[in-house]
C-alpha cells in the first residue's frame, strides 16, 4: 500500500531520475545491517521453499535481475526486502557512461519498459573495490551474488572474448555465480557473438579466470535449431546453466523507442525459451527465468515451465520493492499442505 501511494510521484518523474532515486535509497539501507535485518525479519525472512541449484544454496527462488544494480551499490538491502539471490552489473572491463539520454521509458498500460541503457556502469575495477569494502565491513548479504559481465562498447567483436576474461578475473573473486551478458539488443553487434562457436569461446574463457558457476544470458529472440547450438556449445564448455531470458529488441516494433522491451509483453516468449531450453538439456542444468514476473502465477509459470529459478527488474517498477517477499509467500502457501 505503502508504495501504491508513492508511485504516482516517481512515475511523474523521468523513469531513469526515479531509478536512481530509489538505488540510492536501497544503497543508504545496504550499509545498516542490523536494519537490513530487522526488515529482513518483519518480512517473514522470505525462505520456507530453499533451493539447491549450480551447487548453492538459495533460501528462495526470486532473484533480483542484472541491470537494476548495476555497480554493486546495494546487495545488503535486496537480501532485507526479501530477494534469495541478486545478480549485479553488468559490468565492463572498463568504465563508460552508456548510450545517450533518454534511455528509458515506462509502458503503464503494458505494464512494460523498454530501455536502451548502453551497460553504462563503473567498471570492473569499481565494482571489485566496493564488493571488497562491503566484505571487510560485514555488509556482503547471506545470498548467493551473481555478476553479470559483458564487453565495452568500444571493443572490436574479434577482441571480445579478453573483456569478458578481464572481467570476469576481477570479479569473480567476489561472484557465486558468473553470467555471459552476449544479449543485450542496447551494444552495437553484441549479439553477433550469440553463435556456438563464440559463447563457447567465451564461456572457456570466463571459466579459465576462476569464480564460481557460469551462465549465459540468451536473447528471446534466440530460438529452435540456434538456441539448441548455443545450449550444446555453452555446456560443452563447461556452462551451468542459462537465463532466459534478456530483453526484446523494439527493431521491428512499429511505434515504440528503440531499445529492450521488457516486462509483460515478453513474458510468454520468456516462458517458451525456458520450456525449451528445459526439455533440452535435462534436470541437471540450471535455467534462471526471467521477463514480465510481477505475479505469484506468472512465477509460477516460469517454475513450471522448468526454471529453477526467478528473476525481476520491470515487475520492481509496477509492484515496488517488497514484490520478492510477497512472491516467495504465496509461493509458500501454494506448496504448503493442506491444514498447516
Amino acid at each position: 500500500m505503502l508504495y501504491r501511494l508513492i508511485r504516482p510521484v516517481l512515475f511523474k518523474l523521468d523513469p531513469e531520475r526515479a531509478h536512481d532515486l530509489a538505488l540510492r535509497a536501497m544503497a543508504r539501507l545496504a550499509q545498516h545491517r542490523r536494519l537490513a535485518a530487522l526488515l529482513h525479519g518483519t518480512l517473514g525472512r522470505a525462505s520456507g521453499i530453499p533451493v539447491e541449484a549450480m551447487g548453492l544454496r538459495f533460501a528462495n527462488p526470486i532473484g533480483l535481475a542484472a541491470g537494476f544494480d548495476k555497480n554493486a551499490a546495494a546487495p545488503l538491502a535486496w537480501w532485507a526486502v526479501g530477494f534469495g539471490f541478486v545478480e549485479l552489473g553488468t559490468v565492463t572491463p572498463r568504465p563508460q557512461p552508456g548510450n545517450p539520454r533518454p534511455r528509458m521509458f515506462r509502458l503503464p498500460d503494458r505494464r512494460a519498459l523498454i530501455n536502451r541503457m548502453g551497460f553504462n556502469n563503473l567498471g570492473a575495477d569499481a565494482a571489485a573495490a566496493r564488493l571488497e569494502a562491503m566484505q571487510r565491513a560485514g555488509l556482503r548479504p547471506p545470498i548467493p551474488i551473481g555478476i553479470s559481465v559483458g564487453k565495452n562498447k568500444d571493443t572490436l567483436l574479434e577482441a571480445a572474448v579478453d573483456d569478458y576474461r578481464v572481467a570476469a578475473q576481477k570479479l569473480g573473486p567476489y561472484a557465486d555465480f558468473l553470467t555471459i551478458n552476449v544479449s543485450s539488443p542496447n551494444t552495437p553487434g553484441l549479439r553477433d557473438l550469440q553463435n556456438a562457436e563464440t559463447v563457447a569461446s567465451i564461456v572457456t574463457a570466463v571459466r579459465s579466470a576462476g569464480g564460481g558457476p557460469v551462465v549465459v544470458k540468451v536473447a528471446p529472440e534466440l530460438e529452435g535449431d540456434d538456441l539448441r547450438a548455443v545450449a550444446d556449445a555453452a555446456l560443452n564448455a563447461g556452462a551451468a546453466g542459462f537465463i532466459a531470458t534478456n530483453t526484446l529488441s523494439t527493431a521491428n516494433v512499429p511505434g515504440l523507442e528503440a531499445g529492450g522491451l521488457s516486462g509483460r509483453p515478453l513474458r510468454e516468449t520468456a516462458i517458451e525459451r525456458v520450456g525449451a531450453l528445459a526439455s533440452h538439456v535435462g534436470p541437471g542444468v540450471t535455467i534462471i527465468g526471467c521477463g514480465g514476473i510481477d505475479d505469484a502465477p506468472s512465477a509460477r509459470a516460469f517454475l513450471d515451465a522448468g526454471a529453477k529459478l526467478v528473476q525481476l527488474y520491470t515487475g520492481l517498477v509496477y509492484e515496488g520493492p517488497f514484490l520478492a517477499a510477497r512472491l516467495t509467500r504465496a509461493l509458500r502457501a501454494s506448496a504448503a499442505p493442506a491444514g498447516t
